[in-house]
């Protein structure tokens, strides 16, 4: 295996540039949170492989010289995809340089580079696919991800990927807000900005639906847990400082067993599924 420091697709990294927006996390606390979380995340990471099968299975029909694993964390879909396409190469891409030093030396793809999904250090039109499982929800200026997507694609290329969109657990979110209104869940875009987005992007944009994925846990402690084994836990602008207390940890408890079903408490994520092509040449 290599990093991209001599790989033929890359191209000079660019300073990275200050979005501006502040209702997401801080890409920096986000590469600091996964990176922690690198050691137990394929323990706890259901969700994540649930959603990015599902995302393989709607892939096009395609060969790819090159592909890209956008926010590869862990490696598991570079492994995939290298099944997938065992005649390709690939470049495993991560903010969390502890997400990449995992990753490695269990294989899948051909490069490993730390890198921001809003500023690709990938040379203009040098690959075929770019995957992305439950990574760019992270990315503050979304068209700058789409704005990427379109450069480093070749002609006919495709942009697949998954994301998460408001109403992602929303039970979490509710309960908090009756305990004392402050976030204590992450943010997450309307589908109608992915939408939006999406179109305006001079791709063609050939599926785009969101999909409700429901887990069950058997009480609060093991979904927050979870969450923070994930480097998932509360990273928003405007989050509670310090320790939260018992009593608010009780509230908190009493006030999620509104939403116990059968199976357990749930815990419902929105999952968005697109499919995006590079316009190719007539």
């Amino acid at each position: 295996m290599t990093d991209l420091s001599h790989c033929a697709v890359l191209k000079a990294v660019k300073q990275q540039q200050a979005s501006g927006q502040h209702v997401l996390p801080d890409k920096r606390q986000v590469a600091a949170s996964f990176s922690k979380a690198a050691a137990s995340y394929d323990s706890v990471a259901d969700l994540q492989r649930a959603v990015g099968t599902e995302l393989m299975t709607r892939l096009p029909d395609l060969a790819p010289s090159l592909w890209l694993d956008l926010g590869s964390g862990t490696g598991c879909f570079s492994r995939a995809l290298a099944q997938t396409f065992p005649q390709s190469e690939g470049v495993a891409l991560d903010l969390a340089e502890g997400m990449l030093r995992y990753a490695r030396p269990l294989g899948g793809a051909t490069h490993y580079v730390a890198g921001d999904a809003e500023n690709l250090p990938l040379r203009d039109a040098s690959v075929d696919l770019m995957f992305s499982s439950l990574a760019v929800q992270w990315c503050p200026d979304f068209s700058a991800v789409l704005s990427e997507a379109g450069r480093v694609l070749k002609p006919g290329g495709v942009f697949a990927f998954a994301s998460l969109c408001v109403g992602t657990l929303f039970e979490l979110r509710d309960s908090w807000q009756a305990v004392d209104g402050m976030v204590h869940v992450n943010r997450f875009r309307e589908r109608e900005a992915y939408q939006r987005l999406c179109t305006a992007s001079g791709l063609n944009v050939r599926s785009l639906e969101v999909l409700p994925h429901v887990l069950h846990y058997p009480d609060v402690r093991s979904l927050t847990h979870e969450l923070k084994a994930l480097g998932a836990h509360n990273i928003n602008p405007g989050r509670p400082g310090g320790l939260t207390g018992r009593a608010r940890i009780h509230a908190l408890m009493e006030a999620y067993e509104r939403f116990r079903q059968e199976k357990g408490l749930p815990a419902t994520y929105q999952v968005v599924y697109a499919i995006l092509a590079k316009p190719g040449i007539d």
